[in-house]
């Protein structure tokens, strides 16, 4: 049977059907449920085998990127989302996603030992970026071999942390951004733009909890799962087009829940 997956949806989310689908081509079965159906109770995260927090402009960013979303997800459904972490089921959040996810507790910074700011040219960012996996303890990106490539489309996405030391001790860091020069070498991005398109503190583009289960990530790797989706498909970019599909790392959060 397929594993249930619950994507919330609050006013301003706009890319869980994006999320949808690629969940669904990584063989899950993703549900997308109002936030007012989880708290009338007539849905339950304990029905569902894994949660995905879609990106968008959830109350439109009101207080700042995901803070709503992150207080809503905390007040009412805290004891669900820490219950589903002690069930060992895997939680992905995505961009806005991935800010809520750090202002309800469920991923390193939600004590303000870190921030997800303002980009650091101050503008919205909506460019393609290539990650690589950094942590062989997320779940999420234990099938990546490669780096993918995926957009960003973000105004507050500048990951600023005082604990870099222990997320590296822990293998907490999932995901950086990097550059591929023209003959497809994937060197560091060393925080220059545009490989880094935020200003990211040590080039973080998403981390991972203590337990590996849930991972939070700036860039909208569901918006790579089909080779439609590439900007470069037919083009002859070494090494870079033709590995930088996403949807392996979907694929890694299913299988999780089979293991």
């Amino acid at each position: 049977m397929k594993p249930k997956v619950l994507i919330p949806i609050a006013l301003g989310t706009n890319r869980d059907g994006d999320l949808a689908d690629a969940f669904e081509l990584a063989g899950a079965d993703p549900q997308r449920v109002p936030l007012s159906a989880l708290r009338s109770g007539d849905v339950q995260m304990s029905d569902h085998q894994m949660l995905a927090v879609p990106g968008g402009f959830s109350y439109g960013d009101a207080l700042g990127a995901g803070r709503l979303l992150g207080l809503d997800l905390a007040g009412w459904f805290g004891d669900q989302l820490h219950a589903a972490v002690a069930a060992e089921k895997p939680i992905f959040g995505v961009c806005n996603g991935f800010q809520a996810l750090v202002r309800a507790g469920l991923l390193p910074g939600g004590d303000d030992q870190a921030v997800l700011g303002a980009n650091d040219r101050d503008r919205f960012e909506c460019r393609w970026v290539t990650l690589e996996p950094a942590s062989s303890k997320s779940v999420w990106v234990a099938g990546l071999t490669e780096p993918i490539r995926c957009p960003v489309a973000h105004g507050e996405g500048r990951y600023v942390t005082n604990q870099l030391d222990g997320l590296h001790r822990d293998d907490q860091v999932a995901l950086r951004y990097v550059e591929v020069d023209a003959q497809g070498v994937v060197h560091p991005a060393a925080g220059a733009y545009p490989s880094n398109p935020n200003g990211s503190t040590d080039d973080i583009a998403g981390v991972c909890d203590d337990t590996g289960l849930v991972l939070g990530l700036m860039p909208h790797p569901e918006n790579h799962v089909r080779q439609r989706q590439d900007p470069l498909r037919g083009r002859t970019v070494p090494g870079l087009a033709e590995r930088g599909n996403c949807v392996a790392l979907f694929r890694s959060g299913v299988a999780a829940v089979a293991s």
